[in-house]
């Protein structure tokens, strides 16, 4: 054996394939409106649909890797079923023996991977051309994906190419078959690709170095080898995706187990077509795909059942995100009710987590505990996270109080429920606006304009203090000193309101600010502004008396009429 391994260039090559494939099923998550859901599922409904697609695709391209990875993709992305998952695959393993007929026949391998550079070029040009909206901007994501799995792919063989060709494969011809299924596994394991290693075999073969049966074990050894990129492409990965790699491990270990035992009887079929003395290769290509439709026709009753069985080893894992109504029965009024005022009490610091990072906030100016989410689910979320988590929690927190509502209840309960569930809709409403103004935040800033620096600081001190207030009304005993300090805190929100707007005027006639900057500082001080009135209205229907939110509402309408007469009076004094 001679020949180095290239290790760095081979881990290189793996977080390229692996960066590939996120870009590649996030952008198929983007785009995968109804209309491309029909597509996939009309050409992969059924399992003799599936498979057929699987073979002729792969026929196409030449890669069983490319399109069990497209395939992972897909299943990651929600728009393939685990049954007709299995089905493509299944089929590509047919296909997949195409390569080993053009070999074989013409002595010429068609190489997919040297597709990758236009992939990336023409994706990475279109997506800079076409705005983050566009659908173009995500295919060409999928353009770029695409050519970075086939580079990373690319950079692993090569990186052991000289290594697993240096096998002289004379050396173990004395050995017994088991030995040559392993060398066809490793082989492909290294080269990450399945032709790469019957090509050489072929080579093997037509130079007299191995028997017929020697090659035919060490095609067999190849098809077990080939599920290692698949594995590969499922590290990290979904439930599904796991389910997926681990089928088409099992589809390929039993059907080499299958044509390892029936070796004989299918070499005496290859003989039937080919005189295998005189054009071996071609008979190693028949035995390549005869042993592949075996292994079709053997699993296609079961694949079913196999899909049952996966799913019960690698269930779907349903992260539990609420903390008090998740074991609470909705039969015992009384305790659900609290227990839903504690779960919207929960939602809406989970809501000003995701605030107070939208501004990079440390939290511990904050909280003084660690909160559920973090402390149960064992993550560190990014922000995309944590607001998707936030809207699952908001739709646990609906679905039980729509439960509540089945239950016979007195006409107080009744109007109470409706009061804490506007409030969690308020919280949430709040979340969308900070959400919103996240990027205009950011711009600020990193703006090398030094009004809206201090601005963004501003607006990172305003919500501190808001936060703090918030606080300490929760922590407040009397339901009177909490209405008086939610009184207080609105009327806190106002006047930073104000203060801002005042600024901004002084900015303008200063010219320390350019139109546009205007337009987006008074939109993003509208949101936020807004965003922690609605948390106010929360904690009001939250805690107070159903008087106290009488009267707090009242005040707020004679607050109202009092600025719209200052507002006329200005008018007038104009």
């Amino acid at each position: 054996m001679s020949g180095n391994l290239d290790l760095w260039k081979l881990l290189a090559g793996l977080g390229i394939f692996m960066f590939g494939m996120f870009l590649l099923e996030d952008s198929i998550k983007v785009l995968s409106g109804r209309a491309f859901r029909k597509m996939i599922a009309h050409y992969t409904h059924g399992r003799i649909r599936s498979i057929r697609s699987g073979l002729f695709i792969t026929a196409i391209l030449q890669s069983s890797s490319a399109v069990s990875l497209m395939v992972l993709a897909f299943v990651g992305a929600g728009v393939m079923s685990m049954e007709n998952a299995i089905g493509v695959m299944m089929g590509s393993n047919i296909g997949s023996t195409c390569n080993a007929w053009i070999v074989a026949a013409l002595g010429f391998k068609m190489n997919i991977e040297s597709f990758a550079l236009p992939f990336i070029g023409i994706g990475a040009i279109l997506m800079i051309i076409f705005g983050t909206t566009s659908k173009i901007f995500q295919a060409s994501r999928i353009l770029i994906g695409f050519g970075f799995l086939f580079l990373g792919l690319e950079y692993m063989k090569t990186s052991v190419e000289t290594f697993a060709q240096g096998f002289d494969l004379s050396h173990i011809s004395n050995y017994g078959p088991w030995l040559f299924l392993l060398v066809g596994a490793v082989m492909t394991a290294l080269m990450q690709a399945s032709s790469a290693s019957i090509a050489i075999v072929l080579t093997a073969l037509n130079g007299g170095l191995i028997t017929f049966e020697m090659g035919a074990v060490m095609v067999i050894g190849a098809n077990v080898g080939t599920t290692i990129t698949v594995l590969l492409g499922s590290i990290g990965g979904t439930q599904a995706k796991k389910r997926v790699a681990v089928s088409h491990l099992i589809f390929n270990v039993l059907t080499a187990v299958v044509a390892y035992f029936s070796i004989h009887g299918l070499v005496w079929i290859v003989k039937i077509f080919f005189d295998i003395t005189t054009n071996s290769v071609m008979g190693l290509a028949l035995f390549h795909t005869l042993f592949n439709i075996l292994g079709v026709a053997l699993f296609l009753p079961f694949i079913g059942l196999l899909a049952i069985m996966l799913l019960r080893v690698y269930p779907d894992h349903k992260a539990v995100l609420t903390v008090y109504i998740d074991k609470t029965p909705t039969e015992v009024a009384d305790a659900a009710s609290e227990a839903l005022k504690k779960e919207i009490h929960h939602l809406l610091e989970e809501s000003q987590l995701y605030n107070l990072r939208s501004l990079n906030i440390d939290e511990k100016l904050v909280f003084s505990h660690e909160l559920p989410f973090e402390k149960n689910l064992k993550k560190r979320f990014t922000l995309e996270d944590l607001y998707e988590s936030i809207k699952l929690l908001h739709g646990e927190i609906f679905a039980f109080y729509s439960r509540m509502q089945s239950q016979k209840l007195e006409e107080v309960d009744v109007k109470m429920l409706e009061r804490v569930i506007f409030a969690s809709r308020n919280i949430m409403n709040s979340l969308k606006n900070f959400k919103g103004i996240r990027q205009n935040l950011d711009e600020f800033d990193s703006s090398e304009n030094v009004y809206l620096n201090t601005q963004y600081k501003l607006f990172r001190r305003r919500l501190v203090e808001i936060y703090h207030d918030i606080n300490h009304i929760k922590e407040l005993e009397s339901r009177e000193e909490q209405y008086r300090e939610l009184l207080k805190t609105f009327v806190h929100i106002e006047q930073a309101d104000k203060k801002f707007i005042r600024e901004t005027m002084d900015a303008v006639a200063a010219k320390k600010i350019q139109d546009m900057e205007i337009a987006s500082l008074l939109m993003v001080n509208r949101l936020f502004t807004q965003a922690c009135r609605l948390e106010v209205f929360a904690l009001k229907d939250l805690l107070l008396t159903p008087d106290q939110i009488t009267d707090f509402d009242r005040a707020m309408d004679v607050k109202t009429l009092m600025d719209e007469e200052s507002a006329k009076t200005a008018d007038k004094g104009e």
